[in-house]
């Protein structure tokens, strides 16, 4: 197990085996993040890499002080799983790819584009299960595997996004002491942002999933972006996500790239690791170095095939290039490397047939 715990100090560690990459700032800004006052403990994930400033892909552990900074502008980003009605058996993704039709405008019930996937990272995607790890857990969760799932990745929109400027223009980066009325009126704008997130997700798979002539169940809508109180040896904390899923989840999805799968895995808490896992695969290039490394070598419509048959809508030329499989991490290295510390258990690997970004245009 200790193979994959990396120590740093006495504060830091991350969970990487041998074949995990992790950038050297990443790891930089961990300990940094580390030293911020009243910080207890950071543990990094294995799709650790570097953000503005502090890593994204780890979880930060601190007493009586809370750092909305963070958290960052996408309060409450997060993964929701969907098992549709769609057969397998009679899959055409050129059907599925004229259906899907465009969500890029928001749903009328909101002004901070509820019901929109947003850019970067996020997505939706049409997935098949390809391998069923544990057939008990499968079958306990009523899974079907002759079914299509859909996955949306997404979070609190323009919401989260205007928290947190409101927050770093009165207070930069600084945190915030539990008690006082600042942190207070944090938190209450926090939860806010987390339930929009989530319900944005739900309104996000309704859309497309009417556009698809389907109806779903939901499997799963957690998030990875998010601060909470936990109890640790009968002393309260708090408990900072960023890019990382939390542990007392009953289900996580954990997506690769757009050409990589996603594997469902029940969680295993370990209070030593935060009780935390990692979200995704992971980026490999800063965005600003993707379209150099890449187009002179792909087109625009080459990237928009992958290695596993699938497809993405991205009409976005520079998304295309900034989320390519390339771009990122491998996702079995970050699952090899959790399983190896034991804190998840693998029950599906997903293989991605049609990913949905944006359809450009506004």
């Amino acid at each position: 197990m200790d193979n994959s715990i990396q120590v740093l100090s006495d504060k830091a560690s991350y969970i990487a085996s041998k074949n995990t990459w992790i950038e050297g700032l990443a790891i930089e800004q961990l300990l940094s993040t580390a030293n911020l006052p009243n910080m207890i403990k950071v543990v990094g994930m294995p799709d650790l890499h570097p953000g503005k400033g502090y890593p994204i892909g780890a979880a930060y552990l601190s007493c009586e002080t809370i750092y909305p900074a963070l958290i960052g502008s996408d309060i409450g980003c997060g993964m929701g799983f969907w098992q549709t009605e769609i057969n397998i058996a009679k899959l055409s993704i050129d059907k599925l790819e004229r259906q899907i039709g465009n969500i890029d405008q928001p749903d009328i019930r909101h002004k901070y584009n509820l019901g929109t996937i947003g850019g970067g990272n996020h997505f939706a995607e049409l997935q098949k299960v390809s391998k069923i790890f544990d057939e008990q857990l499968f079958n306990h969760y009523q899974l079907n595997a002759k079914k299509l799932f859909l996955l949306v990745h997404s979070g609190s929109r323009g919401l989260g996004h205007q928290i947190l400027q409101n927050q770093l223009s009165r207070f930069g980066y600084q945190g915030l002491p539990d008690n006082s009325p600042e942190a207070l009126n944090y938190l209450a704008k926090h939860d806010n942002a987390v339930a929009f997130a989530k319900l944005n997700r739900q309104v996000v798979a309704e859309r497309l999933m009417t556009n698809l002539n389907t109806q779903g169940n939901e499997v799963l809508n957690v998030c990875h972006n998010f601060l909470e109180k936990v109890t640790l040896a009968q002393k309260d904390y708090w408990l900072h996500r960023k890019g990382a899923s939390s542990a007392t989840d009953e289900l996580v999805i954990i997506p690769g790239s757009r050409g990589d799968y996603s594997y469902l895995v029940q969680p295993i808490k370990c209070e030593n690791l935060l009780m935390s896992l990692a979200h995704g695969a992971g980026r490999k290039w800063r965005r600003a170095d993707c379209k150099g490394k890449l187009d002179k070598r792909y087109s625009m419509q080459e990237l928009k095939r992958t290695k596993l048959g699938s497809r993405v809508i991205c009409e976005d030329s520079s998304l295309i290039f900034e989320e390519a499989p390339q771009a990122y991490k491998s996702i079995d290295s970050v699952i090899e490397s959790m399983q190896q510390v034991n804190i998840v258990k693998v029950i599906a690997q997903l293989t991605p047939i049609l990913n949905y970004k944006t359809q450009g245009g506004h």
